[in-house]
């Protein structure tokens, strides 16, 4: 009598079918979702007839409120000294030498808070400043 153990079989999982499920929830949730561009202050654009352009990811976004806040792409400043804004607008645009600013000022703001964020910016070396505005109805 010729008793051998049978060698066990290996285990094979094919994980192709769960790789290519995920490949298409990662399709779905990013053709699915919305980018919305909100401010975490609250400003009233002027009105102004013109043409839209877009809105690029190397852009940097000077938010100004009513009170003269400045908040740069979404995050909100200590203070509002001119040796600030520069710093933060340098470290928004990082190794972008030539980024478009947006300034986006509340109607009620002070000349004084647009005119120190166009002078940061400025002295930060960007030359490209535009301003945001909203179409009249």
């Amino acid at each position: 009598m010729n008793f051998r153990h049978k060698e066990p079989d290996d285990l094979d999982i094919n994980i192709t079918p769960l790789i290519d499920v995920v490949f298409l929830l990662l399709i779905f949730f990013m053709v699915s979702t919305t980018f919305d561009h909100q401010s975490e202050l609250n400003i009233e654009l002027p009105e102004a007839s013109g043409e839209i352009s877009q809105i690029k990811n190397s852009d940097i976004d000077v938010f100004i409120s009513s009170k003269g806040e400045y908040t740069i792409n979404g995050k909100a400043l200590i203070n509002t000294q001119i040796e600030s804004l520069i710093r933060a607008m340098r470290n928004v645009a990082g190794e972008n030498k030539d980024p478009r600013v947006i300034i986006s000022a509340d109607k009620n703001t002070t000349h004084q808070s647009v005119m120190s964020a166009m002078d940061a910016a400025r002295q930060a070396g960007f030359i490209h400043i535009t301003f945001a505005a909203v179409k009249p109805e």
